[in-house]
């Protein structure tokens, strides 16, 4: 037998008590309790003989994944989406996520069964969308935010491809709260996830994010799938950037690139070219530079503005890369080259809004840095790529072939690169670059600003 016991959870961020509170201890609200009743299951009996196998004993098929149709999307799932997987995809309002899911319904058609559930749309909303993005319309689509009524609706339709649009739209009649709630989005996200163990079949939810930039919905929820994805994009530029932050099923280290555009989502095959900006036009504190996605690499271009401060504590900003990393090379730069940033405001920008984790960029964001602060330019036909260690010294980067060939196929003529990784270049193979080898920032700025 079960025993019942009221309990109270945080309607904000899920935290669980057995006593009501007036503030949360977790994210500070006030009045977000509400009370829920849990089932204490007793101890049951042994269900004797259980089912177990050696793990090389088990076969698995040839075709474990579908492809979605679009290849900057395939690239990101890592090759496609894994049978028995619930993947979650999320973005600010207005950035995709639907026009993306949408095509990649219409894409994966021919290859499998296609169910679309949309809790926020009608049926007739969904025909229009589909219609202006010129898709396939020979999926199924259910406008239907009940889940018991879509569990009753695959049980019928048998799809192998379930769309759910989006998670916080849904609500299940059995549990207490309204759509959206931590209790409705928990709930229903683990009985999708148990449905789509069950049979086997894709499961793709579409998922809101808060003001914060998380998934609405308890944390819980991002540990409970085995994807998230979220695409990001300033909504002032047309491009879009699909991440992976969590894969059971490939690297998390993938992007994908897309332009938002009256037809959908068209995908870049070349973000190189869509990340650098008047490759003609020279000007003081701008400098290129290669980084590696993944597999992916591709050329983008660092801006920087040193000027005199008009405040008593002058500013740093950093957009596209993390502030501790400007603020460690600044520190670089007045300790071992001589430069005093002391009442000089500094600005730093990753152009296209692209973000940029790897430490191989911190030679061009010095060089760039430089180049405002003694107001010179620096040859737009010239890659820097190296890392920066708290002594001055310009460190090796890894993968350095991949981005080597990036800059020879933009056309690029000479690349600055650590004196290791000019030797192995040139191990390799012969490029129709010319590498200067750097050994401290201080002999970066002597060979780039001669």
């Amino acid at each position: 037998m079960a025993t019942k016991k009221e309990t109270y959870y945080c309607s904000e961020c899920g935290y669980e008590t057995y006593k009501w509170m007036g503030r949360c201890p977790t994210c500070g609200s006030w009045s977000s309790f509400v009370p829920q009743k849990t089932v204490k299951l007793e101890k049951r009996e042994s269900a004797g003989e259980v089912s177990y196998s050696r793990l090389k004993d088990l076969e698995t098929e040839e075709s474990e994944r579908y492809p979605t149709g679009i290849s900057e999307f395939d690239r990101v799932l890592g090759g496609g989406a894994v049978k028995g997987s619930v993947l979650l995809l999320g973005g600010d309002p207005g950035i995709g996520k639907s026009t993306l899911i949408l095509q990649a319904a219409g894409s994966m058609q021919d290859l499998c069964r296609v169910l679309y559930v949309s809790g926020e749309e009608s049926l007739h909303q969904i025909k229009m969308r589909a219609k202006r993005l010129e898709v396939e319309e020979s999926f199924y689509v259910a406008a239907q935010p009940e889940l018991g009524i879509i569990q009753e609706t695959v049980e019928q339709s048998e799809p192998e491809v379930l769309i759910i649009d989006s998670i916080q739209s849904m609500y299940s009649q059995d549990v207490d709260g309204i759509p959206g709630t931590i209790k409705q989005v928990k709930e229903i996200t683990a009985a999708l996830i148990q449905m789509a163990k069950n049979k086997n079949m894709v499961i793709f939810l579409v998922g809101h994010v808060t003001k914060e930039g998380n998934i609405a919905g308890p944390k819980l929820l991002e540990h409970m799938v085995d994807g998230v994805f979220y695409l990001e994009g300033d909504r002032y530029h047309s491009f879009r950037i699909l991440r992976g932050v969590k894969n059971r099923f490939g690297s998390t280290n993938e992007i994908g690139v897309f332009l938002m555009n009256e037809s959908g989502m068209e995908e870049v095959s070349d973000p190189s070219s869509l990340f650098i900006s008047s490759p003609g036009q020279e000007a003081s504190g701008s400098t290129i530079t290669a980084s590696l996605s993944g597999s992916r690499p591709f050329l983008v271009e660092i801006q920087s503005l040193v000027t005199t401060s008009g405040y008593a504590t002058p500013r740093r900003t950093s957009t596209g890369i993390d502030h501790n990393r400007v603020a460690l090379i600044m520190a670089v730069l007045e300790k071992h080259v001589g430069l005093n940033f002391y009442g000089l405001d500094a600005f730093v920008n990753v152009v296209g809004g692209v973000r940029l984790w790897e430490p191989s960029v911190d030679l061009a964001v010095a060089i760039s840095l430089v180049s405002s602060f003694r107001d010179k330019t620096v040859d737009r036909k010239s890659a820097i790529i190296g890392e920066i260690g708290l002594t001055g010294e310009v460190r090796p980067v890894s993968h350095l072939i991949p981005r080597v060939l990036e800059a020879e196929k933009m056309g690029f003529q000479n690349c600055f690169l650590p004196t290791p990784n000019v030797e192995e270049v040139k191990k390799e193979r012969s490029f129709n670059l010319k590498f200067t080898p750097v050994n401290t920032v201080y002999d970066a700025l002597d060979k780039i600003f001669k």
